[in-house]
């Protein structure tokens, strides 16, 4: 996707309902949300299907121990590994994440919808290319790290920006063997020295645990439908 100077810049953070008189635009620009440069931003990206409180554990780990300014949830239009008929409609799973995010510090956004972008390396590039000094870190739960070498473009994510990894249940042995942390081992700083992460140039990573939130969107979805206990 090529920017040039005729191309319409996009709004690019939205959070909650589009206020009265904005128009068709969905979501609306959160007040005051400005990244400058020497920010650190954590980008924070799922399908969100639906959100809960472990992926607000994520984000808050993250926000904790790398010193993050903001933490922008992206949400997802469609997944392109996943199934389209499991997926709850955009505006649904975007106010799952409203619902879940802690504090100014974090915003919920459609930028990849409004973007019209499906894979996340492209959506990487066009922030980075938009936002220069920012100190982006992507942030990922280790259930993701275990399957990140299929993601397409995912040594490009790892030279693009530092990658921080939270613990997550059921997942920690194999993401801590995933052929994504091994490939990257000698990139891997010590988790005391996570602080250090969005000021690291890439590649730079590193894992981090803490007391585990063993919820998932997944048993969420199974326990709400009609058969679920039968």
């Amino acid at each position: 996707m090529s920017i040039t100077p005729e191309t319409p810049r996009l709004p690019f953070f939205h959070a909650g309902p589009a206020p009265q008189g904005a128009g068709p635009r969905q979501g609306a620009l959160r007040d005051g949300l400005i990244l400058t440069p020497g920010m650190k931003v954590g980008l924070f990206g799922g399908s969100f299907n639906p959100a809960h409180e472990g992926h607000a554990h994520v984000a808050e780990t993250a926000m904790r121990r790398l010193g993050l300014d903001r933490v922008v949830w992206l949400v997802s239009p469609q997944n392109p590994l996943k199934d389209t008929r499991d997926s709850a409609p955009l505006a649904e799973r975007m106010a799952s994440a409203q619902a879940q995010i802690r504090g100014p510090s974090m915003i919920v956004s459609d930028f990849e919808s409004r973007a019209g972008v499906v894979w996340t390396v492209e959506t990487l590039r066009l922030l980075v290319a938009r936002h220069p000094g920012v100190h982006f870190v992507w942030v990922m739960g280790s259930d993701n790290l275990a399957g990140f070498h299929r993601w397409r473009g995912w040594t490009d994510i790892m030279r693009l920006m530092p990658v921080a990894v939270i613990a997550r249940p059921g997942s920690q042995l194999d993401s801590r063997t995933a052929p994504a942390a091994a490939r990257f081992a000698a990139f891997r700083i010590p988790a005391e020295q996570a602080g250090l992460l969005p000021t690291l140039a890439a590649p730079a990573w590193t894992y981090l645990t803490a007391p585990l939130n063993p919820l998932s969107s997944t048993a969420i979805r199974a326990s709400k439908r009609p058969d679920a206990g039968s």
